[in-house]
């Protein structure tokens, strides 16, 4: 019973992405590592999920250990400067023979339709093409890079053309020239180009290894473009990994693209943890942060009342209708993570007489423990010194300590002003807290 709830739960809670996500064009990149492990078909089955929920799927591979792989049996040895390859004729052809062998395999997995797969009724149109637009990058700092090229151009309507006919776009990171030349490329790149191009809504880059903190091991949930390139100067010997990734991230957000995310591919589900869920497993890249703490508006009524609605049922917090919340606003603060009200206060402030009064704070259930009371504190402290405020009240039933552990003192009904003793109920009992502002 317990895991029909949890299911029934999960499925409630990611109904909202299955319908943002629907006709929306995904660019998802995997490295040629991906192709070769052991449960690349969990991933297979993945894609061809998103593509049965409507989703415009856009697949870039990488090829780099099949080519390596190639060189090995030949006895050549690979050659990278600055993480390029740099791509002779001998390595010209192990790119031709690699991309072409991954490229089918690829396709035939996501034509299996077997009746106890995952991918049982599945009716999948594979298209790939010349839609790459290649020119070579030349001599840097006196290296021939030979065959190594950069995107030129993405035929970003003949992409479009075949997404608008249901097919999955499985696109290689080679490119051709208009002269018939063919360019190996950096499949990162490859992906940020097609993401950029098509103007797609998410560009989904699934590592070997998640996004971490170096110093701690802890996974990073989140990073602004500023925050990314600020990770990458301070830690300028991490993991091409890690480190690749996550500048094709930063270009593409800085090109346009809303949210890039980085997803470790080792972890089972992954891809539908992060697309389908709130907090997501991977790291998101994003222009502009993931949360923000900012003052409410009238489109935050409904979220503010989802979330104060249980603390009301449970007598921690005075009920307070939406005709109130509506009136008063311009009051509140709130905290929303992806569309979600996770938090909120209100400072009713009275300027003539110099004194505050916090109502209404609360932090979802899911998210506490990770100081975002605090946060929203600090920000009615700031607004109470810019409205000049000299005193703050709270009245309280069952949060008395957690204000107190933050510089409240206990008062009593004597000490209110006139305007919050008409307002106090003495049914609820509440305790009185004050605090100056210094």
């Amino acid at each position: 019973m317990e895991q029909q709830k949890s299911f029934v739960s999960w499925f409630r809670d990611s109904s909202p992405y299955i319908h943002a996500h629907r006709n929306k064009t995904f660019v998802i990149f995997f490295g040629g590592e991906a192709v070769l492990a052991d449960d690349f078909e969990h991933h297979v089955h993945d894609f061809a999920l998103l593509n049965s929920l409507g989703i415009r799927l856009v697949l870039v591979h990488g090829i780099r250990p099949q080519i390596d792989q190639r060189l090995a049996k030949l006895g050549v040895p690979a050659c990278f400067h600055n993480n390029l390859r740099i791509t002779d004729e001998v390595a010209l052809q192990c790119v031709k023979e690699a991309a072409g062998l991954v490229r089918v395999e690829i396709e035939a997995l996501l034509s299996m339709g077997l009746a106890n797969s995952p991918m049982a009724g599945a009716k999948i149109k594979v298209a790939s093409g010349n839609f790459v637009v290649a020119k070579p990058i030349g001599v840097i700092d006196g290296i021939d890079y030979c065959h190594t090229g950069e995107v030129r151009r993405i035929d970003s309507a003949a992409i479009h053309q075949q997404l608008d006919q249901d097919n999955v776009v499985l696109i290689s990171p080679v490119g051709y020239s208009p002269s018939g030349e063919i360019f190996n490329l950096s499949a990162e790149q490859v992906a940020m180009a097609v993401s950029i191009a098509l103007k797609a809504e998410k560009l989904v880059l699934l590592t070997e290894k998640s996004c971490c903190n170096p110093d701690n091991g802890e996974k990073i949930q989140q990073m602004t473009t500023v925050e990314a390139d600020a990770f990458l100067q301070q830690y300028p010997e991490l993991s091409t990994q890690i480190s690749l990734p996550l500048k094709a991230a930063m270009q593409s957000c800085q090109a346009g693209i809303d949210r890039v995310h980085l997803i470790d591919r080792t972890i089972n589900g992954a891809l539908l943890l992060e697309l389908f869920s709130r907090d997501g497993i991977g790291t998101l890249i994003s222009a502009t942060a993931f949360e923000e703490l900012r003052p409410a508006t009238l489109n935050d009524i409904g979220g503010i009342l989802e979330l104060i609605k249980p603390l009301e049922l449970q007598g921690i917090l005075a009920k307070r209708s939406r005709e109130k919340i509506e009136m008063e606003i311009a009051d509140y603060i709130v905290i929303e993570r992806d569309g979600l009200i996770i938090g909120c206060t209100a400072l009713h402030p009275n300027e003539q007489n110099h004194f505050g009064a916090i109502a209404c704070l609360a932090v979802h259930a899911d998210y506490q423990g990770s100081r975002r009371g605090n946060r929203m504190l600090d920000y009615v402290y700031l607004k109470a010194k810019q409205l000049r405020l000299e005193k703050l009240f709270v009245l309280s039933t069952q949060t008395m300590h957690w204000f107190i552990e933050r510089g409240f003192l206990s008062s009593g009904i004597s000490e209110l002003p006139e305007q919050l003793k008409v307002l106090y109920n003495p049914q609820r009992n509440s305790k009185i807290l004050c605090k100056d502002i210094s």
